[in-house]
């Protein structure tokens, strides 16, 4: 590829599809994370050992979350397109691919922060008790304080999975670094264009872990 046929790529092609995957993974992260977090906090109070315990709530969002994670996203993607088009008035295209992505990210997350919040040392859950700390006060003073720090380290697992899950979104025409490399790189046998197009997947995953990090490493 010459010079000037880089250029065209990276101008009309590439770098358009680099902000179009970064405009996917910021909206369905930032949903996914609302989602989650509510689901998140009704598995923990109706937990067994939760503050609110109610065994039949939990174990329908526990076999829903469970289920969703199960689901290969490209099996996923495909079986909800009716509720895609129903959300998003298309099938196809950058709107209706944040839609499963979406959908991926709410469960995950959701049990990430579960995870995180079970986590929380019992005695200090107890102590806050004992001081006559309300339910409300010990959910979000004790609990959530103390698991903010794992709850960023599994976000950020979250964000390097929805990334990847992105590149498969090309699949029903969202755009995206996905899409370049399967069109423009794969299909047409273009093994630079292939070349870039990882790389930039691969830059994104590091700044994304090392954002990642550096934020656990300060709230830890």
């Amino acid at each position: 590829m010459d010079w000037q046929m880089y250029q065209v790529y990276m101008d009309k092609i590439i770098m358009p599809a680099f902000f179009t995957t970064l405009k996917m993974l910021a909206i369905s992260i930032a949903l996914g994370t609302i989602l989650g977090f509510l689901l998140a906090m009704v598995l923990t109070l109706t937990d067994e050992k939760g503050l609110y315990p109610q065994k039949w709530v939990y174990g329908i969002l526990d076999f829903i979350v469970n289920t969703i994670r199960s689901f290969p996203f490209i099996i996923l993607m495909v079986a909800i397109v009716p509720f895609t088009r129903l959300i998003a008035g298309t099938s196809i295209g950058e709107r209706a691919a944040i839609v499963p992505l979406t959908i991926v990210a709410a469960p995950f997350i959701a049990r990430v922060i579960d995870n995180s919040m079970k986590e929380v040392d019992r005695q200090l859950i107890e102590a806050a008790r004992s001081f006559g700390a309300s339910n409300l006060q010990i959910i979000f003073r004790v609990i959530l304080v103390e698991a903010v720090p794992s709850i960023i380290s599994g976000l950020t697992l979250a964000s390097v999975s929805v990334l990847s899950a992105t590149a498969m979104a090309g699949a029903i025409g969202a755009g995206g670094l996905g899409a370049v490399a399967l069109t423009y790189g794969y299909q047409n046998f273009n093994n630079e264009i292939m070349f870039i197009t990882v790389v930039m997947l691969i830059v994104l995953v590091q700044i994304i872990q090392v954002s990642g990090d550096m934020i656990y490493r300060r709230l830890k």
